[in-house]
């Protein structure tokens, strides 16, 4: 046998090797595979396909070029808690009793505070079913990694339909902070100084490597970044401090109600944090590949609340959600807007965008749609299944979205709620006793109030809202 058969030989071998590595770890079946990457705090506006050119996000934009991006996608909630739950369960903070953040701000501390403490749940109710729970009923292997904040102990991810609980606890920030030696009950530190959202990728990747390849899987990855306390992601902040010294109106605010909103992105230490995501999810998806599970596997791309914006006069937070209004904690368009990416090979065109405004509870459903499972409204209550957006099959039918947040914020928020029709928004503000009206078609940025000139439309969305919280059986406050 000759040198150059040998090695023809010897590459067929590997090929076949090949092969077989990737029919043993791709979805059994054909069933389709599901990633959840879920970003805390992380704004509209914060990453390069959404248009900020301060943080850079290259992994995050190709995700979005490989599949859709939504450009008015909304979180049920302002703060995390809430809204976590509406993605897990299909159904409205206001259904499953969740709507502040858990605990939530006690009354006290809120100056000048007119109404009562609302009491909502401290944990997401094992009654409810949770897409976890259904996805494992029909076989799938489930794994859950990061910040969970939706219960102590008893309500953890293993109690809600997880196989695999990584870092997931009570906690609404990284428990000891994101350097080792943290303080987090259910992920130790492996060596000091070891970054939270590395560890949190590595474990990620190790379940791909090592999970029961005959079942499919739902990997659920939900990052503690960008969450307060901004820490520097050291291996990427000397990048941003050098970009940071040349940006122009470095620190400019501007007065909103009893807070101050940040008007540029210019923080060095927030960019690299955004930084670190970016890296996880670029090593994320080069796992996928490597474990030919990149074609039989949808990936979402989704962040709780708006960015961090807003704070009391006093205090300056690190990020901007311009050409959206506000931020965190808020129900105008920056508090509750998000970028959101679904990538799921096979349906629709890479690169597409949907404008048709979502909900998140529209994942329970989509994910059983995509899954080739039936949809059980019963279950997902208040979700629809956006499979027609990912097919560019638009449904243009004008849908009415609702926030219900009666509580105190950190952010300076006080009790409201609010109501999106079509192009129509309507915010009601029950501590300033007033009411305001865009038009988000022309005006997504709510900078003129349009109820005193439109009150017909202003008086029904506010009777719209009334009724769908009468029906809810919404908690109202209570004056003091």
């Amino acid at each position: 046998m000759t040198r150059h058969q040998s090695s023809i030989i010897r590459n067929v071998i590997l090929l076949l090797t090949a092969l077989i590595s990737v029919q043993a770890t791709a979805s059994p079946e054909g069933k389709r595979n599901f990633v959840f990457l879920l970003v805390d705090d992380l704004g509209w506006a914060d990453t390069g396909c959404y248009g900020s050119t301060f943080y850079e996000t290259p992994h995050i934009d190709r995700l979005a070029a490989s599949g859709t991006r939504f450009t008015q996608a909304y979180a049920a909630g302002s703060v995390c808690s809430p809204t976590r739950a509406s993605i897990l369960t299909g159904r409205h903070p206001v259904r499953v009793d969740i709507t502040d953040w858990i605990p939530g701000m006690a009354t006290n501390r809120a100056k000048t505070a007119k109404f009562k403490h609302i009491n909502d749940r401290d944990n997401l109710a094992l009654s409810e079913v949770t897409i976890a729970e259904e996805l494992k009923a029909n076989g799938y292997q489930t794994f859950f990694a990061g910040k969970w904040h939706l219960g102590d102990k008893g309500h953890w991810p293993k109690d809600q339909g997880f196989d695999f609980n990584i870092g997931g606890n009570k906690k609404g920030s990284p428990p000891g902070g994101y350097y080792a030696p943290w303080t987090n009950p259910t992920l130790k530190s492996k060596h000091k100084g070891e970054y939270l959202t590395e560890r949190l990728t590595e474990e990620s990747i190790k379940f791909l490597k090592t999970r029961n390849s005959k079942k499919p899987f739902l990997l659920y990855l939900s990052y503690y970044n960008v969450h307060t306390p901004i820490t520097p992601y050291k291996k990427r902040i000397a990048h941003f401090k050098e970009k940071a010294s040349k940006v122009q109106s470095k620190g400019t605010s501007i007065d909103e109600h009893d807070g101050t909103s940040k008007l540029t992105q210019d923080n060095p230490a927030y960019a690299s944090m955004i930084q670190a995501v970016d890296d996880s999810v670029g090593e994320l998806m080069a796992a996928l590949q490597s474990q030919g599970l990149d074609k039989s596997t949808a990936v979402f791309f989704f962040s709780d609340n708006g960015g961090l914006c807003t704070l009391r006069k006093n205090r300056r937070a690190p990020t901007s959600n311009l050409p959206l209004r506000s931020g965190k904690g808020w129900l105008y368009e920056g508090g509750i807007r998000e970028p959101l990416i679904i990538s799921a090979p096979g349906v629709g065109k890479p690169g597409s965008i949907c404008k048709t405004p979502v909900f998140s509870t529209d994942f329970f459903p989509t994910i059983l749609e995509l899954a080739g499972l039936p949809l059980n409204p019963d279950l997902h209550a208040d979700g629809k299944s956006l499979y027609k957006h990912l097919s560019n099959n638009e449904d243009k039918s004008p849908r009415s979205l609702f926030w219900h947040y009666p509580h105190y914020h950190g952010s300076s928020w006080k009790p409201g709620a609010a109501i999106r029709v079509g192009d129509w928004k309507l915010i009601e503000f029950y501590h300033w006793e007033k009411i305001e009206l865009y038009n988000l078609a022309t005006d997504p940025g709510e900078k003129k109030d349009l109820s005193k000139t439109h009150p017909d439309k202003a008086k029904e969305l506010q009777n719209k809202l009334k009724s769908w919280q009468k029906k809810m059986k919404a908690k109202m406050p209570q004056r003091i």
